[in-house]
């Protein structure tokens, strides 16, 4: 498969850029026709971001997975769609061609229908990082139902509030999943969760890790047992189910900064263009080539370059199992030396971790077929990206520092491999379609470089989010309200002397904790829930692992006598709220926290004291007990 848009020289790049902002529309026509439609568009942009309204190819109608699967199964049959490394090393590993993965995906659409699932329906899909997984995302593609996909790690408690947000009917989980060392009981998880669920009907579950479940009769029904009716069928096809361009794709919940989560809606043409012209571009991708993701399918990267991007580009993508650190520090050098991996996607948190364990997990290690290395999930820090090319590039490898969002569906600002030069933490110039801005606090744009500022963009690109589900006004507030016509991203950033740009973080009141954005009201929600808690605050600090850290400064009214024991109840309650990933690092107990005379917790001076900067903490004199910040100070942990 060619890619006619592959930008392949700084000069094609400029190119394309200028067409994109000049003839918008005839820019995403013109790659829109290579892709496979039912019917073509009648218009190919609607916008306005007051209300805000963003259509793209109305009136066209297409099927994704037909896009991923069943063209590249007619012209390229027996290449690897999805290579699956598994947890444990000494498990075969799985790779299913293409031909093979759209009959997969063909018999549990046959699984789904059977089930009752219909066009339109939400199905929340709670799995282990499985080929199965990557199935389940693509059936519900293919008959038109839109997927929820929960990451393994979150809690019993945020499963619910995101199959009641979305009112699910079908729930498709595994009795387990094996991460590391760890045996996570999936379908125990979802068992708790579905206690206060009354949307779901059905449930069916993997086998994956043999532990004893319950099966709760007229409810739950295994996977194997469901493809063995399809099977008895005699293996029908099953045809894609005609979208328009602009029906639900997924919805896909992301950490707001109010408490509930806000589920982030994206259709199906714009996202799927989107996906597959950044994948191509960013990475250079060229046929026959293995890309290797690391990221989780619970978040978006494992949406966009596990599944969608990869897969519509007839390209082998790699799926992951397990982490970085086990059974040892070696694991992602052995798996790029056993499958030949081409390109490497992974995250400054899992760099900086493996940093930790020196060079010597990368000795007698075969690295040679990598030929572009890329990050994504947060800023990486220059000593990161030094040893992430040295060490692992050997100074061979482009590296891709690529700035997006859940929101954004792909990749917005990034170098391309090879092609547009790189400067290490700068996410250094805009994808085509993209135009960025930085506005002072009045909306004020910022002119010229070497500046810096809030980031927004003023033009619609095809993977922009729709809305948030059922809650169209909390879009319209999250993104479009804080400047006049323009999407805020809710980061920071500077533009240097060459018009490269680089993230400096959020603004909001959003922790990007190893690449996973987690909203300071959904921690302090869950601090709050423990019975001694009368009032917490949550603020980031720089962690040398994860990017950012969470600090919480806690109000305790109950008994503890045990300090150390207190923490440790403190988090167990967030893990069992929110999940682990959302457990504060440090929790410092204060009897006041700094407020204004009309009760807002100014998180400014608590930021500030997290990062150690005690002398800079401003006017202090406006709050309504100065002394509570002194004694913040001297209890820092």
């Amino acid at each position: 498969m060619s890619y006619p848009y592959q930008i392949k020289s700084l000069a094609d790049y400029h190119e394309a850029y200028k067409k994109s902002v000049e003839a918008p529309e005839q820019f995403w026509a013109e790659i829109a026709e290579n892709f496979s439609w039912h019917r073509k568009w009648d218009q190919v942009l609607n916008w306005n971001f007051d209300t805000p309204k963003v259509e793209w190819f109305k009136g066209g109608q297409l099927n994704i997975t037909e896009n991923c699967l069943d063209r590249h199964a007619a012209t390229q049959p027996d290449a690897p769609a999805i290579i699956w490394e598994p947890n444990d090393p000494l498990e075969a590993h799985r790779t299913l061609s293409y031909k093979e993965l759209l009959q997969k995906v063909e018999q549990f659409a046959h699984v789904l229908k059977n089930k009752g699932a219909q066009k339109g329906d939400r199905i929340c899909i709670y799995m282990p990082m499985v080929p199965e997984l990557a199935i389940a995302v693509l059936a519900c593609a293919r008959i038109g139902a839109i997927h929820s996909v929960v990451f393994g790690g979150f809690s019993s408690q945020s499963i619910s509030d995101r199959i009641n947000d979305a009112q699910c009917n079908i729930v498709v989980t595994a009795d387990g999943a094996y991460r590391g060392n760890k045996n996570i009981p999936l379908k125990s998880i979802i068992d708790d969760a579905l206690v206060t669920c009354p949307s779901v009907q059905h449930v069916i579950v993997l086998t994956r890790t043999g532990i004893p479940v319950s099966m709760i009769k007229n409810r739950d029904a295994w996977w194997e047992d469901e493809i063995k009716k399809v099977e008895e069928m005699g293996n029908p096809s099953f045809p894609a189910v005609s979208m328009d361009a602009e029906d639900m794709l997924f919805i896909l919940y992301t950490s707001g900064s109010t408490g509930k989560p806000k589920g982030v809606v994206h259709t199906c043409a714009g996202y799927m263009i989107w996906t597959h012209y950044t994948f191509v571009n960013v990475f250079q991708y060229q046929p026959g080539q293995v890309h290797f993701c690391t990221a989780d399918i619970g978040w978006i990267t494992g949406h966009s370059y596990i599944i969608y991007g990869p897969l519509s580009a007839g390209a082998t993508s790699l799926m992951f199992e397990g982490i970085p650190t086990w059974p040892d520090a070696g694991r992602f050098w052995d798996i790029v030396q056993k499958h030949q991996v081409n390109i490497l996607y992974t995250a400054p948190t899992a760099i900086r971790s493996l940093m930790g364990f020196g060079t010597a997990p990368l000795e007698n290690k075969n690295l040679s077929s990598l030929k572009v290395l890329g990050t994504v999930g947060e800023p990486i820090n220059v000593e990161a990206w030094h040893w992430y090319d040295e060490q692992v590039g050997k100074k061979q490898c482009p590296i891709v520092d690529t700035w997006w969002q859940t929101e954004t569906g792909g990749t917005m600002i990034s170098n391309m491999a090879g092609v547009t030069p790189a400067k290490p933490s700068f996410a250094t110039l805009p994808m085509p379609g993209v135009q960025p801005l930085l506005v002072d606090e009045n909306g004020k744009e910022i002119i010229g470089n070497g500046v810096s500022g809030n980031l927004c963009i003023r033009f619609p690109w095809p993977g922009i989010l729709r809305t948030t589900y059922g809650d169209h006004e909390r879009c319209r507030q999250t993104y479009f309200s804080t400047y006049e016509h323009l999407y805020f991203t809710g980061d920071g950033c500077l533009r240097d002397e060459d018009g490269n740009y680089r993230i400096t973080g959020r603004v909001d009141d959003v922790l990007n904790v190893s690449g996973h954005r987690i909203g300071t009201a959904e921690v302090e929600n869950a601090i709050n829930m423990h019975t001694g808690v009368v009032e917490s605050a949550v603020v980031g600090y720089p962690h040398d692992i994860k990017g950012q850290g969470i600090y919480a400064f806690v109000i305790f009214n109950g008994m503890h006598t045990d300090e150390a024991h207190t923490r440790q109840d403190i988090m167990q309650t967030v893990a069992r709220v929110i999940g682990a990933i959302a457990k504060p690092d440090k929790i410092q107990f204060v009897s006041g926290l700094p407020k204004t005379r009309s009760g807002k917790i100014m998180r400014r001076i608590l930021r500030k004291i997290a990062e150690g900067e005690l002398s800079h903490l401003g006017d202090t004199t406006t709050l309504l007990d100065p002394a509570v910040v002194e004694e913040i100070k001297m209890g820092r942990l």
